[in-house]
């Protein structure tokens, strides 16, 4: 199992701190327990740490969209941006170094960026259990745990090397607390002509054109911002590729399926669909 016996994941319990007393974790058969042996987390059958309590967050993935983001993510679709972020990767971390994937989802980015460092060891964070399932098993030198980013994490002061951050909330606080003092943390979000040609005929949430700039300003004060890479091209897309990157994102919650599907009826497919991102390196102040 990821966080127990003798496996590749062993470095990551010295990673984590007990998220009721703060004291570090120790493997305790298919388990985590606290130090002082108060407070204990089980590892659950498919593979990923609990840590999380009480009732988890609204927007957390339901199985529906992770079915439909496995799928999109598998076809292929956002090579390109897994490619990005690994090839940032190599100049941002050492090979045998530690990276957090805050909000990981399914785990298919961290899954990237540690193909590319060769020794390195991945944990992802996440409030699904369902993108928790697949992200405990997206890679052999990586694993998963449930927790809700916004909340302080439960990983040690100064023991990330970097921490990867993709179309997910951003705890600045946090992540600077986190990662050791050459640590970087590298962050891709949506630019504002992501999806472009979906956005009116399907009902798609928008991107604040001041995204970016909002981004350089909630990060300013623990973060200096080293460089932002643009990275744009066109996929062409049928009805069902459509329908699971419609389905895997935030719009789902916000969009009945069967409506969706009737949209998408009316467009021409293939259907040209423009991918827009940034991909920006901070160092912490």
């Amino acid at each position: 199992m990821p966080f127990t016996g003798s496996c590749p994941h062993d470095g990551l319990p010295a990673l984590l701190t007990c998220p009721v007393c703060r004291a570090r974790l120790v493997p305790a058969g298919r388990a985590l327990r606290c130090a002082e042996g108060r407070h204990s987390f089980d590892v659950a059958r498919q593979g990923y740490l609990s840590l999380m309590t009480g009732r988890r967050a609204r927007s957390a993935d339901t199985p529906e969209m992770v079915r439909a983001r496995t799928a999109f993510l598998g076809a292929g679709h956002y090579a390109p941006l897994a490619s990005r972020l690994a090839g940032l990767a190599l100049s941002l971390c050492p090979a045998d170094g530690t990276v957090l994937d805050a909000g990981v989802g399914t785990g298919y980015y961290l899954a990237a960026v540690l193909d590319a460092l060769p020794g390195a060891l991945g944990l992802g964070l996440d409030t699904s259990a369902y993108a928790l399932r697949a992200a405990a098993r997206a890679h052999p030198r990586a694993g998963a745990a449930s927790w809700d980013v916004w909340r302080p994490l439960p990983v040690r002061t100064g023991s990330v090397d970097l921490v990867l951050n993709v179309f997910a909330p951003r705890n600045g606080g946090e992540f600077h607390r986190v990662l050791r003092p050459d640590g970087a943390l590298l962050v891709l979000t949506p630019a504002s002509g992501h999806l472009r040609e979906l956005r009116s005929r399907l009902g798609l949430l928008s991107v604040d054109p001041a995204k970016e700039r909002r981004l350089h300003s909630a990060l300013g004060d623990r973060f200096r911002h080293e460089r932002t890479e643009p990275l744009e091209y066109v996929l062409r897309l049928g009805g069902q590729d459509l329908d699971a990157l419609v389905s895997m994102g935030p719009t789902a919650h916000h969009i009945d399926a069967d409506e969706l599907r009737h949209r998408i009826a009316r467009l021409s497919c293939p259907q040209p669909v423009t991918v827009s991102v940034r991909a920006s390196v901070y160092r912490p102040r």
